[in-house]
């Protein structure tokens, strides 16, 4: 039975979301098996974002969702979600927040519906959708609080995961300061962590033992608690309960030699304790093709794990690679959560 589509968000406008977008649908002409997409956005944005790196895009407006699948294959399906004014590259605007938020949130109906396998989030700029009252710190939140009414038999996230070559590293904080970040973990946070990544190594990434680590928050973890003691008293009585329960995961271990090859080979997924832990050597590894993977949810969800790009913005310098094996991890998933 064929895949559903995948439903991609347009991201911010005047970003680089559109143009690698149509970029990885021109592509698709050469790549046999390419995860089929379309675009939850303003069709004339996207069009307009593809004449600039000198593209012709063929678009084709769809009514709903369902409709996706009924399209020819020559031409990219948009459910248009219309701007309040035109884009103007690297330079976002508030005024456009309303319709970033619409896109986010019909691309979400459409994969809780089944009228799209997962949903793809093109990049988002935080600052001018809080200028318009977004109350969400960022995309993972907000996708999470529109799954909220939907059954979910696991244990519920959400949880960012980032993958790229060799390196998997989920985060027990997301988006807050590093001194709340320190506050805010928790024995119960760390186990709730762990046990919906397991689950989501298990039915979303297809392992059967999933092997997990911990990072240290402090130097190296801690140093027997004279560094610290957070590794003590919250993250390795963590991990005893866990492995009461089965979960093969590690006392914390100390960042600083955790990612190099020969540690990676030792387990399948790291947690660190707070983002810049994590990111840093996903993003050193695989800076192109890493994804940010929203674990825990009833739905699956990725993202290229870049930002906009307003700086390039326009220019033709932007790169898919990200965009592209976001597609296939979220068809990969999603068939394995249907399998």
């Amino acid at each position: 039975m064929a895949h559903k589509p995948i439903a991609v968000s347009m991201g911010d406008p005047a970003g680089v979301g559109l143009e690698i977008a149509a970029r990885a649908f021109a592509a698709q002409s050469v790549q046999p098996g390419a995860p089929r997409f379309f675009l939850v956005g303003d069709a004339n944005a996207a069009a307009r974002a593809a004449r600039r790196i000198g593209l012709d895009l063929p678009l084709r407006k769809v009514g709903a969702a369902a409709q996706v699948a009924d399209t020819a294959p020559d031409a990219l399906p948009v459910l248009h979600v219309p701007l309040a004014m035109e884009e103007t590259p690297g330079e976002p605007d508030p005024v456009n927040a309303h319709a970033i938020i619409e896109s986010i949130a019909v691309a979400t109906a459409a994969a809780a519906s089944g009228a799209a396998s997962a949903i793809v989030t093109l990049p988002i700029a935080k600052a001018p959708l809080y200028q318009a009252g977004f109350p969400f710190p960022g995309h993972t939140e907000f996708v999470a609080h529109l799954c909220e009414a939907l059954p979910y038999e696991r244990t519920r996230g959400p949880v960012m995961l980032l993958a790229g070559e060799g390196l998997r590293v989920a985060l027990a904080t997301i988006h807050i300061s590093l001194a709340e970040a320190i506050d805010h973990l928790s024995t119960e946070l760390l186990i709730r962590t762990v046990r919906v990544v397991h689950e989501a190594m298990r039915s979303d990434f297809g392992l059967a033992a999933p092997r997990i680590a911990l990072a240290g928050l402090n130097p190296h973890a801690g140093e027997g608690g004279s560094l610290g003691r957070e590794e003590l008293e919250i993250i390795n009585p963590a991990a005893g309960e866990l492995r009461a329960e089965g979960i093969d995961v590690a006392d914390a271990r100390p960042a600083d030699t955790l990612f190099h090859a020969e540690a990676r080979a030792g387990y399948d997924v790291a947690i660190a304790m707070y983002h810049d832990q994590g990111l840093i050597p996903v993003k050193t590894l695989d800076f192109w093709g890493a994804v940010n993977v929203t674990l825990g949810l009833p739905i699956v969800r990725t993202s290229p794990d870049h930002g906009t790009g307003f700086d390039i913005a326009g220019k033709g310098l932007a790169r898919p690679e990200s965009f592209i094996a976001a597609l296939q991890m979220a068809r990969d998933m999603a068939a394995r959560r249907k399998g």
